[in-house]
């Protein structure tokens, strides 16, 4: 089965909006359902926040999850969160779905319209 995600966000830098990136996901795997989620990924330094600029936004891995209803678990292994410094966790999961699959996704920075 294909996939696809996407979502809006905020880069926070010492407690303030430092730009605002969209991520686009697409996987391929045994999944099957349908699911809304959150998450945040955290930077815990320059060179993990570098790290994000230096790949132009391209990340590759994997992506298990399991979603009943309101209850879920997800684990993010990928060529981002793999990296010393960089933490991701999910959160807010609702709707059925189960899955494991190969994702690649592209995080880009854009303007906000007013």
């Amino acid at each position: 089965m294909v996939a696809a995600q996407r979502g809006d966000g905020a880069l926070l830098v010492n407690g303030r909006v430092a730009g605002y990136y969209n991520t686009v996901s697409a996987s391929y795997g045994f999944q099957a359902g349908v699911q809304k989620f959150g998450y945040a990924m955290f930077f815990m330094n320059d060179a993990s926040l570098n790290y994000l600029r230096k790949s132009r936004g391209w990340e590759v891995g994997t992506a298990p999850s399991l979603v009943v209803v309101d209850e879920g678990i997800a684990k993010s292994l990928s060529t981002t969160t793999l990296r010393k410094g960089i933490y991701v966790f999910f959160f807010d999961q609702r709707g059925l779905m189960g899955g494991l699959g190969v994702q690649g996704t592209k995080i880009t920075k854009y303007e906000p319209s007013e």
